[in-house]
């Protein structure tokens, strides 16, 4: 050890003459060999620390940059009051703040609201505001702009969307940052209510709301605000050019500006896809979607909260009160092929009414994991114990006996007829004209037609469909498709009391076990025993047997390969994706580790 303590001490770099010497004493070639090595030395050097400072290194979100998407439809009412249309709702998304919004992970969080408390009962909620926050005209958002909002979609004259959620509920101003909500029962989904978009007083009041030139440029206190509104000479809106706004509750937004691109069809708007005019876009068809994908375009997809079935109208068609006919059609059905062929992949099979990925539960009854021949196997079976016999043109039929009571004139003795005679099992499915809807129906038809029951398919324009067949409940089996935008919409499809137009329960399904289900659930707090109440309900449902699901469809939209933070994972709306874009971001800068909040 000492020895190497002396060869340590006695090591002493070269000095500068002595280095040099040693150089010019080099002959040419090993001079070149030497400045080689040295220039090796040196460049590897480099690489080995850059590698270093990059292992020390991240990425992180960065200010600035844009993204433009097209959007199909033009803004009519940008007010969260008003909006109808996609296009309204999108904007609304982007310009407005609610006391609340959903996350990423589609939880609620505070967004204008600092906090809020709920009374023991469930039914009152209040709500404090934020210090020093702005709408983007820069006055400050109060109470009372809150309860404005509120009373207007409240107001019977206006006829919001929106007023069906808040029917029952009072609000009142507590002091300038303080608005108290109570209910008359309680409401679990009330908090959802609470991301609506808060409109500033100052605007809108003093005149009718649908003259409000605030509909076509909102000021709202959302994460961007409206710079530009590019209008055709005719009028109408071209596109809107929006910019961050640095005052938003929730924090300034990375993106510089967000541009909206209208087009009044799809293929308008892939073609803007196409040659760059727009960076990306949403709600396209499966097909196209596919067709993009090819091109190499970056598309995103998550289920939403639809769902698609056949729904039984029993009082038009009695073949629907016998339950073997019923089993024996949603055995026939291949919803796989449907996924595949009409959604091409884009899209989940549904055996309930409850949409997947709503709620977390534990199902009450069991998967059928068999085969789709197996299945059309047994609906065959089911029919033909039943009674049903092939006929001649390949559907069945069956004999049956009446019997009839005639009371003969003049006398006080009774005749009773019999009348045999033979009905075909068979019906109509009046659907929606769309591509998809309509091609679903004709398979339908055809998966039902091998096992012996004729389907006539009936396809409507929509309007005709919604005034002449839905309302009046003229339909033997309506495919139709459900938006359930939170669980309390469930009520709304499935509650004897909603049989009747306007209410959506067109299987006009009447249980008074699910009414006490639905009635109950809509007003219990805790999760766990809402949930029960709901898996309870859909159990009712699959033994009644009311319709028959059949998919869940994708929301598809092609992203910009630029774009980071967006989520899709939990929209219920389209309009949902928005909802985080103060989090989207397209440059990064790299910092060290250690500087990462």
């Amino acid at each position: 050890m000492e020895k190497l303590k002396n060869i340590v001490r006695s090591f002493k770099l070269p000095k500068k003459s002595e280095v040099k010497s040693a150089f010019y004493s080099f002959s040419k070639k090993e001079k070149i060999i030497f400045i080689g090595l040295a220039l090796v030395l040196f460049i590897c050097t480099i690489a080995i620390l850059e590698n270093i400072n990059k292992s020390f290194m991240v990425a992180v979100p960065a200010r600035g940059g844009s993204l433009s998407e097209g959007i199909i439809g033009t803004p009519r009412f940008a007010s969260p009051v008003l909006a109808i249309s996609d296009a309204d709702k999108d904007l609304v998304s982007l310009v407005y703040s609610g006391l609340m919004r959903k996350n990423p992970d589609g939880e609620l969080i505070p967004d204008l609201a600092e906090n809020y408390t709920i009374s023991p009962d469930g039914l009152t909620y209040t709500f404090t505001l934020k210090n020093k926050i702005y709408f983007q005209d820069g006055k400050p958002v109060t109470a009372n702009d809150v309860v404005f909002t509120i009373n207007e979609i409240k107001d019977p004259v206006i006829k919001s969307p929106l007023k069906g959620n808040w029917d029952g509920i009072n609000v009142e101003k507590i002091d300038d940052q303080t608005v108290k909500f109570t209910l008359k029962q309680p409401y679990s989904s009330f908090l959802e209510n609470a991301t609506v978009g808060i409109m500033p007083e100052s605007l809108w009041s003093g005149s009718p709301l649908e003259l409000n030139s605030a509909n076509t440029n909102p000021i709202g206190s959302g994460p961007f605000k409206v710079l530009n509104v590019n209008k055709q000479s005719s009028g109408i809106i071209d596109s809107y050019t929006l910019s961050s706004f640095n005052k938003f509750a929730l924090g300034n937004p990375y993106l510089g500006k967000i541009i909206l691109h209208f087009y009044s069809n799809e293929d308008d708007m892939i073609s803007a896809l196409r040659n760059g005019t727009v960076d990306q876009v949403s709600s396209i068809t499966p097909a196209n979607a596919e067709i993009l994908r090819e091109e190499n375009y970056q598309i995103d997809s998550a289920v939403l909260p639809r769902v698609f079935g056949l729904f039984f109208n029993q009082n038009q068609a009695k073949i629907f009160t016998d339950k073997n006919v019923v089993k024996a059609i949603n055995l026939a059905i291949n919803k796989d092929n449907i996924i595949k062929q009409v959604l091409a992949g884009y899209g989940v099979v549904i055996n309930d009414p409850i949409p997947p990925n709503m709620m977390a539960y534990q199902k009450l009854s069991e998967t059928n994991n068999a085969s789709y021949e197996e299945n059309v196997a047994q609906a065959k079976n089911i029919l033909a114990k039943d009674g049903w016999k092939m006929g001649a043109d390949g559907f069945l039929t069956k004999n049956t006996t009446s019997t009839k009571k005639i009371t003969v004139k003049g006398k006080t003795t009774t005749k009773t007829t019999t009348i045999t005679g033979s009905s075909d099992l068979g019906f109509s499915i009046s659907t929606g004209n769309t591509p998809e809807i309509a091609e679903s129906a004709n398979l339908i038809a055809q998966d039902l037609a091998k096992i012996g029951i004729k389907v006539d398919v009936k396809t409507f324009e929509i309007g005709d469909l919604n005034q002449i067949v839905i309302r009046p409940r003229k339909y033997d089996a309506l495919l139709f498709g459900e938006i359930i935008n939170h669980e309390s919409d469930l009520f709304a499809f499935w509650h004897s009391s909603q049989r009747k137009d306007p209410g959506l329960n067109v299987a006009m399904y009447a249980n008074a076990k699910v009414d006490k289900l639905l009635e109950d659930a809509s007003i219990t707090i805790n999760d766990k025993a809402r949930v029960l109440k709901y898996a309870q309900f859909e159990n009712q449902i699959e033994q009644d047997m009311p319709a028959v699901f059949l998919y869940s469809p994708d929301f598809i939209y092609v992203v910009s390969k630029n774009l980071e933070g967006l989520s899709t994972d939990h929209i219920v709306s389209t309009s949902d994706r928005f909802s985080n874009s103060y989090l989207w971001y397209t440059e990064t800068n790299d910092v060290w580790k250690i500087f990462v909040k």
